[in-house]
């Protein structure tokens, strides 16, 4: 276990060194398990440890080298204790026996297995551990590398959210750093129902250990173009070559890279009111070519990122593989795959035009086919090897698995699940006050309105003090939301310039970070301001933040707290260096080692703070970051500033669904993109563009309804639904149905959210974890599950009117919601797609409990309930009702209905209450009952075939004769 004392890590005290002294071999009992001492390999001390009746912990101490002590865990701070276990011995190995799993340790090498209650191999580690010495601030700690399950085939998801739209992650590289639009979170599911939680918070990979290189700077291979070494790199202005030059590689990777770029091809700028960190956009056009013959010295699948920002295409020999925009101060990574053979060239050719912004081309060999395919962790700053694994028998026992290690997801006030609406940003009061209005005078459904940030003066960042030119009276216009039933969240940063008083408390106490005030490093608005970042693994840092929120803005009356930027992303562009400069010492050590977990300490600071504030009142966070545990903070994840195109719309999907499967149940993104593509943003679009600028946001409103948060936000054109979508027009009509359909559906979907903590259950699920043995679900990365009734099938392709769906699992039956038409799963069909509408099924069997639409989620706390039954199979869910924002649910208050559909006779039977209720309960339900058969819907209208009333009692409703 990790020991170093917590109070220790409070006072930030300095971590020293220790040297551990060899031991002979050997097998030794500790709490919960045991540990071996093994006479060789690379660790001299293996400890195994059992929590709860399935969970295992592993910790491995480098042999010879000298690290710091084990620290506490953040993502697991406190596991349960070991069920009931047996340990027993044989000649080369010790085996910890306990109901779900069994850890087996080879006593010679140290290495670990696993195996499942039956005694079938789940996870092994496939390797000795690589421990190689590094430092950190000047103190020696390891890189370590564990290779497990070497040339499995067996589905792999989790790792928490990333934009190269995949799935199923086994063969895939994935880098676990915190970014704007990625969330690294190290925890991995398995189609083998296990878990893996790689307790590390340093940046890590998964996948091929070695980091991605320069291509030209990647040993083997070689670039040549014309005869000579390297690209052949064209410059234009206006059209016009200016510069032509060989170059080594492409490389304008990070903020510092920009002094490369040759003078007599740079363009003239102005400064750009959304270019972070850039010299501006350009007045006069740019483009740059470049092109090289790539030879390899290896045969296999070369891996390759394209790191770019702007318009850019890539060919390989002449084929057409990458053609992407993003804005230019939020370049990211695309992935391509190249086969390639040993000394056989392969053209490459990049078009870019750059506007200032970034770009470069890394590579990595290819592995052995075993290699590729298997479950393989890297770190680049560790004290020990530290991972934690999880059995069950399927993989939602996997995921809950996971929250009783790191913690339930608590539950989100009830006003989240229902429509929220944002912009970048609410200049004033009056222009927030309006939209809140104009909402609820068109009867269009609303939940939250949201003020994004700069409502301070722009000299006065961190302050948490509104501009009174733009913001008059905060705590009047608070009141006049409330009023209006509507709830306001408001934009917090843990950003400070120097010159605020907040800053200065924070700094006189220690938990202020140097490094970006040390680099000089000014941000985008104004004139440019100095700023940093507070520390918050300082517990006093965390307390001084809250309560400076606390007594300037949550005093005023906000309901909810949008923690932007909590990468931490303090100046975009910078190499990770610089990053690392920028954020750190933390109290707890080296910013190295704590690379990820910002986010997790940062949501710490406001879930301490609110239930200090206000004890009986659910928090609410939604932060752009996230890590391990970040559920028990009452946090909600978003996707990032991520880009209007629909390459990104169809990113989501995967994003969505392996956050889910990561153990964060609240996910949601920016309805449209939030960065807007200059064609879209000109003052007059040309038609082309306006019409295409509407379809896609159309797309992605569909898709947002269907989210676990149903938000929009972005920069303009503004997305409120009277905005975007024209008086009179489908894509008006299509966007207010979606919008109803949602509080038609808010039985059900507060339901899953409930379920998200009582159950451990997901909201966004994948096809897998329903249809483990149907290989085409565990790999499709534009559908998902809505829970376990709804099919979702997005549209991300322009102009689409139908699209090809796979219904998994062969057996079943699904109903198209729109027409009721059913059909048999385990097959492709091809299914209408009108622009107003998206493919949507659901399972036969299912109940999905139905209410009336509501223009806010607790208008109609007495209206009756409908549960529409779909025929064709047997099923059971429940309802669960409570007063929407108290905490009282953590100690029974609440309703909870059990339902059971019996397809052979068609009863429908209502269990008794579990429960013991809540503060304004009614006291009795009126329940509706919709049974439908194939060819019958209820997606205009919530029609019924009969009606009870339920007083928490067991209650049968029997299907009226034909």
């Amino acid at each position: 276990m990790k020991h170093i004392a917590i109070a220790a890590l409070m006072a930030g005290s300095a971590l020293t060194a220790t040297p551990v002294l060899a031991a002979p071999a050997g097998v030794s009992k500790v709490p919960g398990g045991v540990v071996v001492t093994p006479a060789s390999g690379p660790s001299d001390r293996v400890e195994v440890t059992l929590h709860g009746d399935g969970i295992f912990h592993v910790v491995a101490h480098p042999r010879g080298l000298s690290v710091p002590e084990q620290n506490a865990s953040l993502m697991a701070p406190n596991p349960p204790q070991a069920g009931a276990y047996t340990v027993s011995e044989a000649a080369g190995s010790v085996t910890i026996r306990a109901v779900r799993a069994s850890a087996v340790i080879d006593k010679k090498t140290g290495q670990v297995r696993f195996l499942d209650a039956a005694g079938k191999p789940m996870l092994a580690e496939s390797a000795p551990t690589a421990f190689t010495a590094t430092k950190a601030d000047g103190t020696p700690y390891v890189t370590v590398s564990q290779q497990f399950n070497r040339g499995t085939d067996e589905g792999l998801y989790g790792l928490g959210q990333h934009q190269q739209a995949v799935m199923d992650y086994n063969g895939q590289d994935v880098q676990l750093a915190q970014h704007n639009m990625d969330i690294g979170l190290p925890f991995l599911v398995s189609t083998r129902n296990y878990g893996l939680l790689w307790d590390n918070e340093s940046i890590t990979r998964f996948g091929n250990p070695a980091p991605y290189k320069l291509v030209g700077d990647t040993g083997g291979m070689t670039v040549t173009s014309g005869g000579k070494p390297g690209f052949t790199a064209q410059y234009f202005l206006d059209g016009k070559e200016v510069v032509n030059r060989q170059e080594a590689t492409i490389d304008y990777q990070f903020l510092d890279d920009q002094a490369k770029w040759p003078e007599a091809a740079k363009a003239r700028t102005e400064a750009s009111s959304q270019g972070q960190n850039t010299a501006g956009n350009a007045v006069q056009t740019q483009a740059v070519v470049w092109n090289g013959d790539l030879q390899p010295d290896k045969t296999g699948v070369h891996k390759f990122q394209l790191y770019g920002s702007s318009y850019y295409k890539v060919y390989v020999d002449g084929k057409l593989v990458l053609d992407r925009w993003r804005q230019n101060w939020n370049p990211w990574y695309a992935d391509f795959d190249v086969p390639m053979v040993a000394g056989k060239p392969v053209h490459l050719k990049i078009e870019w035009d750059p506007n200032a912004g970034y770009m470069a081309l890394l590579h990595n060999d290819p592995l052995p086919e075993a290699d590729r395919h298997s479950v393989w962790f890297t770190s680049d700053v560790a004290r020990d090897k530290d991972y934690w694994f999880v059995a069950a028998k399927d993989m939602d026992g996997v995921v809950a698995g996971y929250r009783q290690l790191t913690g339930k997801a608590e539950m989100m006030p009830k006003w989240v699940y229902g429509f929220w609406q944002s912009r970048q940003r609410y200049d004033t009061q009056a222009e927030l006050l309006n939209v809140v209005s104009e909402y609820r005078k068109r009867d269009y459904p609303l939940d939250n309105i949201v003020l994004d940030w700069r409502y301070w003066k722009d000299d006065s960042w961190g302050s948490h003090e509104f501009d009174k030119s733009r913001f008059p009276d905060a705590a009047a216009m608070v009141k006049q939301v409330h009023d209006e039933h509507a709830e306001i969240m408001i934009s917090v940063w843990p950003k400070f310039y120097p010159t605020t008083d907040n800053f200065k408390e924070l700094d006189a106490a220690g938990a202020i970070f140097h490094g970006n005030l040390r680099q000089g490093n000014k941000d985008w608005v104004g004139e440019g301001f100095l700023n940093t970042f507070y520390d918050p693994y300082s517990a006093k840092g965390r307390e001084i933040f809250w309560k400076q929120i606390e007594d300037r803005l949550g005093k005023k009356g906000f309901d909810a707290w949008w923690a932007d930027a909590s990468e931490p992303d303090m100046h975009s562009n910078l190499s990770i260096t610089k990053r690392i400069d920028t954020m750190g010492p933390t109290a707890i050590g080296p910013a190295a080692e704590f690379f990820n977990s910002f986010p997790l300490e940062n949501a710490r600071a406001f879930y301490e703070g609110w239930s200090r504030f206000k004890p009986d009142v659910r928090p609410f966070l939604l932060t752009r970051s996230g890590f391990g545990g970040l559920q028990r903070y009452g946090a909600a994840v978003w996707s990032g500033d991520v880009a209007t195109r629909w390459y990104d719309l169809h990113a989501q999907i995967s994003a969505g669904v392996n956050t889910a499967m990561s153990g964060l149940p609240n996910w949601t993104h920016d309805i449209g993109g939030f960065s807007v593509e200059p064609r879209f943003a000109e003052a007059t679009p040309k038609p082309e563009d306006l019409a295409e600028w509407r379809e896609l946001n159309l797309r992605w409103f569909q898709f947002g309804a269907f989210s676990p948060i149903f938000r929009s936000h972005g920069e303009q054109p503004w997305r409120e639904i009277y905005e975007i979508a024209p008086e009179g027009s489908p894509m008006r009509a299509s966007m207010v149905w979606y919008d109803k359909l949602r509080y038609r559906l808010m039985p059900y979907i507060y339901t899953l959210g409930a379920d998200a903590y009582e159950k451990d259950g997901s909201i966004m699920r994948g096809l897998v974890m329903d249809f483990p043995q149907d290989a085409r679900a565990r790999t499709i990365n534009d559908e998902y599950l809505f829970g376990k009734a709804f099919l979702v099938a997005p549209v991300s392709t322009y102009k689409a009117r139908e699209r090809s769906v796979w219904l998994p699992g062969k057996g079943v039956t699904w109903y198209d919601f729109e027409s009721g038409k059913t059909y048999a799963g385990g097959q492709d069909v091809t299914v209408a797609a009108p622009a107003e509408r998206m493919p949507l099924f659901v399972r036969a069997g299912s109940i999905v409990p139905m209410g009336p639409v509501m223009q806010y989620t607790d208008e109609k706390p007495e209206a009756p309930v409908t549960l529409v039954v779909y025929t064709g199979a047997s099923g059971a869910t429940s309802l669960y009702e409570d007063d929407g924002r108290s905490e009282g649910y953590k100690s029974g208050a609440f309703s909870r209905m059990p339902i059971v559909y019996d397809d052979a006779t068609g009863t429908v039977t209502l269990g008794a209450r579990l429960g013991k209720g809540y503060a304004g309960m009614p006291a009795t339900r009126t329940v509706r009952v919709k049974w439908l058969r194939p060819g019958q819907s209820v997606a205009e209208e919530t029609s019924f075939d009969t009606e009870a009333v339920w007083n928490g009692q067991s209650l049968t409703i029997r299907r009226p004769a034909k």
